[in-house]
């Protein structure tokens, strides 16, 4: 496995990041064992998880599932670089007009509470906003953070579906509470996806902050599967969505087929030749699939390859205001 510091942090995370999402939902507890076992002994020490996770009546779920996995020791907790976050509703009564989606100091202690709860730890490494509420002030959140950080409940603070601008604002207000800010963004980025080059990546890599690249293979649609449908792969085989793209998926599947490359691979490893980026998250459902996304780390892509992959899948242009000024 290959590492890389995690923003401006002297945080080292392997270059993928181990995503949680099926956990509790499409993955049983039995096989999201083995898939972290699996992980830790590949030398994946970053794990990403969220409050939400198990979804709706169940949100949760994933990271029961996490800390049941911890409670079983052998040095588990001590070799992840854990990462969680919070913003979304996590349907407790007792929050009462405090419930629903957002971002406040009251969100913040008592969500983090809860996933330490769940998760069975002392402490989170990375504690990620999981979304912008651009209604609460940061004088509060960062207020906030920093008591979390003294009280060692959290190592890092992250961000997620954040504009640049936000990342900026961050940063600045950060300095006047004396605090490091943020060391990572979390971002929905993909071949299919490549509007973030824009703004956010140069934000990013201007502040100091590292990218991690969720849904890099586009739900599914880059996995391989979307032109050849597979039985339970819902959004890859969405009609709608493959035709769309269809004459650039066929384009994409000939050039790794040249490679001797998987479709899937390719695309994640794409994703680490771009600026910023620490790590893209792989959300496997299966251990095989999991084990399948490994080589991606040792894949080197030349230039004229990733010539031809901006031909299949063009990007912004560049960042701005390059991209669409003189």
């Amino acid at each position: 496995m290959k590492y890389a510091k995690l923003g401006r942090s002297g945080l080292n995370v392997s270059r993928l990041c181990l995503g949680t999402m099926n956990f509790g939902v499409d993955t049983d507890e039995k096989e999201a064992f083995q898939i972290m076992d699996a992980a830790v002994d590949a030398g994946i020490n970053f794990f990403d998880t969220a409050n939400i996770y198990g979804w709706g009546e169940n949100a949760g779920r994933t990271e029961e599932i996490i800390g049941r996995w911890f409670a079983q020791g052998g040095g588990r907790r001590e070799k992840v670089v854990l990462a969680t976050k919070f913003h979304g509703d996590m349907h407790d009564a007792a929050d009462g007009p405090n419930s629903g989606a957002g971002l406040s100091s009251y969100k913040l202690r008592r969500h983090l509470e809860g996933s330490l709860r769940r998760l069975q730890t002392d402490h989170i490494e990375l504690y990620q906003m999981h979304h912008v509420d651009r209604s609460v002030s940061w004088d509060e959140l960062w207020e906030g953070f920093g008591v979390a950080i003294a009280q060692g409940k959290i190592g890092y603070v992250g961000s997620s579906n954040f504009a640049g601008h936000d990342l900026v604002k961050a940063q600045y207000e950060a300095r006047s509470h004396r605090l490091l800010g943020l060391v990572s963004e979390q971002h929905k980025f993909s071949l299919t996806c490549r509007l973030p080059e824009l703004e956010v990546l140069p934000a990013a890599e201007d502040q100091g902050i590292g990218v991690i690249a969720w849904s890099p293979l586009d739900g599914g649609l880059l996995g391989g599967n979307a032109l050849k449908p597979v039985q339970g792969s819902k959004r890859a085989n969405n009609p709608q969505r493959v035709e769309k793209h269809r004459a650039q998926l066929e384009e994409f599947e000939r050039l790794c087929r040249e490679l001797g490359e998987s479709e899937a691979n390719v695309a994640l490893a794409w994703t680490l030749t771009r600026p910023a980026m620490v790590a893209p998250i792989i959300g496997p459902r299966t251990l095989e699939q999991f084990e399948q996304s490994l080589r991606v780390v040792d894949i080197e892509l030349e230039q004229r390859t990733l010539e031809r992959l901006d031909e299949i899948f063009p990007g912004p242009g560049g960042a701005a205001p390059k991209a669409y000024a003189w």
